[in-house]
Formats: C-alpha cells, sequence, structure tokens
C-alpha cells in the first residue's frame, strides 16, 4: 500500500498543532501508519519538522497569491492575506515554535520571500498613508506571524470563535489596542 505523503503530513500538523511535544509514535498513530513506516518516510522528528517547514511555505507562498497583496488598498490586502493563511495558522503556530527552523544562517530561503511579501505589503501601505510610519515594516511582518499563530492557538483552545480570527487579527494589527474616542 502506497502512503499518501501529503496525508501523512497533514495528520502530523494536526496533531502537532495540538499537542506541539507529540512523539513519533503517536504521530504515526494519528496518520495510521506503523511508526516503522513513519521511519521509512521520515527519519526523526527533524526531518518531519522539515518537511512540515516546506508544507508551511507552500502554503504562505499560495496564501500570498490567492491574497493579491498588490492590489487595491494595502488594508484590504492584509484582510484577504489573514483570511487566505487562516487554514494554514495551526500549522505555522507549531513552525514558529520551532527554533531549528530559524537557527544559523541554513534558514530556509522561503522563509525570506515570505518575509519579502509581507514586508513589501506593509511598505506599500506605509508609502500609500494607510499605516503608521514609526514601526518598520519588518516588526509589522513579525507582529503578523505572532498574531497568526496566537489566534490559531487561541481557536483550537476555545477561546476564540473561529468565525472570529481574521477579525481579530487585523483590526489588532491595523487598528492596535488603544480605544479610540467617539466623535
Amino acid at each position: 500500500m502506497a502512503v499518501d505523503r501529503e496525508q501523512v503530513l497533514r495528520s502530523a500538523a494536526a496533531l502537532l498543532t495540538r499537542k506541539s511535544t507529540a512523539t513519533m509514535d503517536e504521530v504515526a498513530r494519528a496518520a495510521g501508519l506503523s511508526r516503522a513506516t513513519l521511519h521509512r518516510h521520515f527519519a526523526g522528528r527533524d526531518a518531519l519538522v522539515r518537511a512540515l517547514e516546506s508544507l508551511g511555505i507552500a502554503e504562505c507562498e499560495a496564501a500570498l497569491a490567492a491574497a493579491r497583496t498588490d492590489e487595491g488598498p494595502a488594508a484590504e490586502a492584509v484582510r484577504r492575506l489573514v483570511r487566505a493563511m487562516e487554514s494554514s495558522a495551526g500549522l505555522l503556530a507549531f513552525l514558529y515554535t520551532e527554533n531549528q527552523l530559524f537557527e544559523g544562517e541554513e534558514q530556509n530561503e522561503g522563509w525570506a520571500r515570505i518575509d519579502a511579501g509581507l514586508t513589501e505589503l506593509f511598505r506599500r501601505g506605509q508609502e500609500s498613508g494607510e499605516f503608521r510610519i514609526d514601526l518598520t515594516p519588518a516588526w509589522l511582518t513579525e507582529a503578523l506571524y505572532g498574531l497568526l499563530a496566537s489566534g490559531a492557538w487561541a481557536v483550537a483552545e476555545g477561546r476564540v470563535a473561529r468565525n472570529d480570527f481574521t477579525h481579530m487579527i487585523v483590526e489588532l494589527l491595523l487598528g492596535g489596542a488603544l480605544r479610540r474616542e467617539e466623535p
């Protein structure tokens, strides 16, 4: 019987987003495989995490393309982007905690491409006067990653309704937490 690698990765991602400390035995069970079969496809946790990283990068790049971040007002592009990334947010939350992905000079160039796309979106918003200029585009990019991960965790824990995911992230990122005076 052939093993569907993408199905195994999606099963692993679903488990690891709920339980980041899951063992390879638990990952194998979640994917409906024996540990030996899982090990034939992924020599260990590091290999599995690297494969999940590739999946995460592909999903982020697809979300960037689907959001058409170079079209229309930048704030609307951010809203489209968060909506497009919602289905991948759990995987991103897991990857966000995997320090070995961001250590040294071996960082996957896929993240650099994604960072560049996000940074350009925030820069475009600053240049058009939509976004504050006292926060760097690089910081806004990092803030977006953090909010996506936090949103995914909050939804998974039942602290935030899934339907509120996009609204809560976009409003906090673009509007801040300060209460505005009513005119």
